[in-house]
């Protein structure tokens, strides 16, 4: 039986393996979102996340591929390179392994976790693809998950 519901918009793109990769990735998001009911700048903030991780993190050359698709209740964001090494603890970390605030890096995960409404990585043929959902409410993702947030 045929779905009258239309498919989801999906854009793909090869990025290269290199920091030129992240302003690249900014823009695509920035002109998917233009038009839409979402946190655009929230947006662009994971995918740049997750786009300089799969670069500085991952062995290689070969591009990495940023997947953006536009669903009924937000947009999820992927991020595709060639390690098949999970990235991180995308879930709950232990209250111990929080990055510390004096460093540099260390906070690309904490940031996908606690500012989208879901998160997770996949193994795939080619290595692995880390992705992201925001909601498309334009409210923070936090809100439109449930969670509450504690004020200072």
């Amino acid at each position: 039986m045929p779905s009258d519901a239309p498919a989801p918009a999906v854009w793909r793109i090869a990025l290269p393996h290199s920091a030129a990769a992240v302003p690249i990735a900014r823009a695509l998001i920035r002109t998917v979102l233009a038009d839409l009911d979402a946190d655009s700048d929230t947006a662009e903030l994971l995918t740049a996340e997750l786009v300089a991780n799969a670069v500085e993190h991952t062995p290689g050359d070969h591009p990495v591929e940023l997947v953006v698709e536009l669903l009924p209740t937000g947009c999820q964001v992927e991020v595709h390179d060639g390690d098949p090494a999970p990235p991180g603890d995308l879930s709950r970390p232990e209250p111990d392994s929080m990055p510390d605030p004096w460093q540099e890096h260390g906070r690309g995960l904490l940031l996908i976790r606690t500012l989208s409404s879901s998160c997770g990585h996949r193994t795939t043929e080619r290595g692995k693809a880390v992705w992201f959902t925001l909601p498309a409410t334009g409210q923070p993702a936090a809100v439109a998950a449930g969670h509450q947030r504690l004020r200072p």
